[in-house]
């Protein structure tokens, strides 16, 4: 029983500060667009708040900013990071990734995906903590890779919470 000194209140759920977490991706067709759209759609189920950005528009200095980031870039030429932009920003993303809460996610063409365990050696190497496996998927991406890109939006929220 509660003393007649105490007021019971329902606080709002907005006045509670919701885990940050940063969607930063380089797309040439449109694919891993859709895929960084389907991760937003994730991480908003999880509960968190999402913030989708084109790798041209972040620098490296603001992952501190966030409680995790999630990443996305398609494999170009040999399965390998775009090198015009987002090969640039991982190169300066690595000194900033110990400890980071980290998901990586892109699609691919011909060359069967193998940038990703490249990518994700990397970003292991920089002290990034992987909250999952890469997410990947030829060209664009259909039903399957759209909820598994969910569910790593999903798992930066159970990560970061």
């Amino acid at each position: 029983m509660l003393s007649s000194n105490y007021e019971l209140r329902l606080i709002p759920k907005e006045d509670f500060d919701m885990p940050k977490v940063a969607v930063v991706f380089w797309s040439g067709s449109g694919n891993t667009e859709a895929m960084a759209n389907a991760v937003m759609e994730g991480v908003a189920k999880g509960g968190a708040e999402a913030e989708l950005i084109r790798v041209g528009d972040f620098s490296a200095d603001r992952i501190a900013d966030y409680d995790g980031i999630l990443m996305g870039c398609p494999a170009c030429g040999t399965e390998e990071l775009d090198e015009g932009e987002f090969e640039p920003f991982f190169v300066e993303a690595e000194n900033h990734l110990k400890d980071v809460k980290v998901g990586l996610f892109g699609s691919y063409g011909w060359g069967g995906g193998a940038f990703m365990e490249t990518w994700t050696q990397r970003t292991k190497d920089a002290g990034a903590a992987m909250i999952a496996d890469g997410v990947t998927c030829e060209t664009e991406p259909d039903d399957d890779a759209i909820t598994r890109c969910e569910e790593l939006g999903e798992a930066m929220v159970q990560a970061v919470s």
